[in-house]
């Protein structure tokens, strides 16, 4: 009798639950030993080897240079946000102007990777800060959500990411952000619904107050007019 279970049985059990580890992007000690080049020559191998696997004729003219772009892409583009050095600087600046109320940035675009199947994720994200003295510049917000999301994600986390960084950026706890995007794991494969989309937040400081959490999404709910 089989009394204990391999760790692939025990995720093939799972299914398609959606699971999540820590607020942090689990990587190894030795995550960027590599260089880029080395990381893309090393997924370059392991691609050739997934497709010629899967029965597919590289020496097509069609499929012989698939290896090397998706390992290039893996590396330089959608798991670009894993290296810390592609983190956005963000400068911040004294408000002057004493703006004291909530500023919202929506509709961020949101293209990240669901870690589970390595599917796409697609929706947008909803930031917004109280200023106790300091302001970002928009389009950081907007890097910030790209970077966290150009790696493997799980939503929640990335919720969480983008709040921690901009309170630590901003130097207050009052940050939010809801995330609405569709995931491809669930959208093409598995139950196949195409309608369904999740949403998923994380609220900071005075956000946790029902006011001022309804404030914030009465504002993503304004239609947006040129």
């Amino acid at each position: 009798m089989k009394l204990h279970k391999t760790l692939d049985e025990n995720y093939d059990e799972r299914g398609n639950d959606h699971i999540g580890s820590s607020s942090e992007t689990p990587l190894r000690d030795d995550a960027f030993v590599l260089s880029d080049d080395e990381k893309i020559e090393r997924v370059q191998r392991n691609v050739k080897d997934i497709l010629l696997t899967l029965g597919l004729d590289l020496t097509d003219d069609s499929l012989q240079g698939t290896p090397k772009r998706v390992a290039k892409m893996f590396v330089k583009e959608i798991f670009g946000g894993l290296h810390p050095e592609r983190k956005p600087t963000s400068s911040t600046f004294d408000n002057k102007y004493k703006y004291g109320e909530m500023l919202v940035e929506k509709n961020i675009v949101v293209y990240s990777t669901c870690e589970h199947h390595l599917l796409p994720i697609v929706g947008r994200a909803h930031v917004a800060y109280i200023s106790n003295g300091t302001v970002v510049g928009l389009s950081k917000m907007n890097r910030i959500v790209d970077y966290y999301a150009k790696r493997p994600q799980v939503q929640e986390r990335l919720n969480i990411q983008v709040v921690k960084e901009l309170q630590k950026v901003l130097g207050t706890e009052d940050v939010a952000c809801v995330i609405d995007a569709k995931h491809l794991c669930v959208n093409s494969r598995g139950i196949r619904d195409i309608e369904s989309s999740t949403v998923t937040a994380e609220y900071g400081g005075k956000f946790k107050e029902e006011s001022v959490r309804r404030e914030f999404l009465d504002y993503i709910n304004l239609e947006t007019e040129f």
